[in-house]
């Protein structure tokens, strides 16, 4: 197994994250030691009595901007210049598998959850390495958007989960994953499809990889421009497409 990733989360709401941590398949990483788990509280570093972390934006404008001056006190706590720093917001860029991935082969990352409007730009362009959206919406709580990518990228460290649960999640290979069946046989005059009951491991395998192609053209057919298809399968795959084009 590893030695601990660790994850540091500057947070104004420390509790949602520690609740997180405590109740979550994370947690017992933790205490495994395959984790270092930390949330730090931003208004712990404001510097008045009210504990105030945000003000009104320069220009105008609606909402708040979390102030620069307790967010750089939290990071610099947790030496951050020297560590790896996400921003969570609905203006970074796409959050793939491929980047769950990159960050999981890191030694640990910190992440800022942002509030309001957002955060003071200049803390963005002093300590912030990439800017991420998990995806085209818009959330009241950057504290979501940092516990998706955490659970996205923590899974796929060494000796977290067991490797093959890893290579068959979706996107794993580019395409969306195949679905899955238990007992009952028949549930409500629907059966398992056949051959996965069959014991026919060959089988099993072309009938998975058949219907990930088909879930993919069907939902997200922009993945197939990244996957190597046979000749079969670019035939199986443009049939779905073209179907869907004439139902229209």
């Amino acid at each position: 197994m590893d030695s601990g990733y660790g994850i540091t989360v500057l947070t104004l709401f420390p509790e949602l994250v520690r609740e997180y941590f405590r109740t979550s398949l994370v947690g017992k990483a933790a205490e495994r030691g395959a984790l270092h788990l930390e949330a730090v509280d931003i208004r712990s570093f404001a510097r008045d009595r009210h504990r105030t972390c945000d003000d009104a934006p320069y220009g105008g404008g609606a909402g708040m901007v979390l102030m620069a001056e307790p967010l750089a006190a939290a990071l610099d706590s947790v030496d951050a210049q020297a560590r790896h720093v996400v921003f969570p917001t609905p203006s970074g860029f796409p959050f793939r598998q491929d980047d769950a991935l990159r960050l999981s082969r890191l030694d640990g990352m910190v992440l800022i959850c942002g509030r309001y409007e957002g955060i003071d730009q200049r803390i963005v362009d002093e300590y912030v390495h990439e800017e991420l959206s998990i995806g085209d919406y818009v959330l009241s709580s950057g504290e979501l958007a940092a516990m998706v990518i955490i659970d996205a990228v923590y899974r796929l460290r060494e000796g977290i989960l067991r490797s093959e649960s890893v290579r068959e999640d979706s996107f794993q290979d580019g395409l969306l994953e195949y679905p899955h069946y238990t007992r009952p046989e028949t549930f409500r005059s629907r059966s398992v499809p056949e051959v996965l009951l069959s014991g026919h491991h060959a089988r099993i395998a072309r009938w998975r990889r058949e219907q990930q192609l088909i879930r993919t053209a069907e939902k997200r057919p922009e993945l197939l421009q990244h996957v190597q298809l046979d000749e079969a399968e670019r035939k199986l795959t443009e049939s779905i497409r073209t179907k869907e084009r004439d139902d229209e």
